[in-house]
């Protein structure tokens, strides 16, 4: 159980550090789609041999639905942000993502409308993210432009839309079943998106450097083949309370590996920022369970 929580919190913390060394040399939407077309298959060809049954057609259109959202939205957007933005910054402001999930599921048709304690931790959440984005927050050289931001932002958006409707979509198919196609669909989404955006003709595979190379495989093998079967594993031998604490850890992993090992901005600011997020993302935990629990 040790093992399985360290290696959700420090690879999945690790791979914006992955990405952005990964694309200082890769076309970032297709680095993405390429990540996941490897991943998807490895799982697929491997659960079939296993014995699971090919997927219906219906499985297949919730699955590409959930895919779209999670990686072209959730995924190949934060790609193309971190060719511009610190990969510790990146994980701040995804960090901040249930404050997301509280709100779509407020909004939405039939949506709860958030506890105070839920309320209290949005707030807490949207002044944490304020203080990082403020001015003089971030040193010049550094700081994202706004356009990368609302991408970001979009993109956690995209993550809990996708996470929202995985939870009223009753699939025959496994958990890990279930990711598999998400990739393969979100996969194809990607590379089609990013030959739309021109990337095909920055494809040059002897310009890539060796580092990159080194960061996609980490990407593709640690990143995805070995961590989503873990995450698959904690859920069913876990609480999802204890389990949802990765959003915790992994903006902080993420923050500490880009400044120990790219030199990206760290400060008293940012570290201050952070505490508020992380705080705020605990409250919002501890407000979805009460909830959860109350009904």
């Amino acid at each position: 159980m040790i093992v399985a929580f360290a290696i959700v919190y420090l690879v999945w913390g690790s791979t914006y550090l992955g990405i952005r060394v990964a694309i200082e040399t890769m076309p970032p939407v297709l680095m993405a789609g390429m990540r996941f077309v490897v991943s998807g298959v490895l799982i697929f060809t491997f659960l079939l041999i296993r014995g699971a049954k090919w997927p219906t057609l219906k499985e297949w259109k919730e699955q590409a639905v959930i895919g779209f959202f999670l990686l072209l939205g959730g995924n190949a957007l934060v790609s193309w942000a971190e060719q511009h933005t610190p990969s510790g910054i990146t994980a701040l402001i995804l960090g901040a993502s249930p404050l997301m999930m509280v709100l779509v599921d407020w909004v939405r048709p039939g949506g709860r409308r958030p506890t105070l304690l839920l309320a209290v931790g949005v707030v807490i959440g949207i002044a944490g993210v304020a203080l990082l984005l403020g001015p003089d927050a971030i040193p010049a050289g550094n700081r994202p432009p706004v356009i990368d931001i609302i991408a970001i932002i979009v993109s956690s958006l995209c993550w809990w839309i996708g996470s929202l409707y995985s939870k009223h979509v009753r699939s025959g198919t496994t958990p890990l079943m279930a990711s598999a196609m998400q990739m393969l669909c979100g996969s194809a989404c990607m590379l089609l998106v990013g030959f739309m955006l021109g990337e095909g003709s920055t494809v040059h595979f002897a310009a890539f450097s060796s580092r990159s190379w080194v960061a996609f495989a980490y990407l593709v093998v640690v990143g995805s083949i070995v961590t989503f079967p873990v995450y698959i594993w904690l859920l069913d031998h876990s609480t999802p309370a204890k389990v949802s604490t990765y959003a915790y850890v992994n903006p902080v992993v993420a923050v500490f590996l880009g400044w120990a090992l790219l030199g990206e901005p760290m400060n008293l600011r940012i570290i201050l920022a952070a505490t508020v997020i992380i705080g705020a993302v605990a409250i919002l935990t501890v407000g979805r369970s009460r909830a959860s629990s109350a009904t």
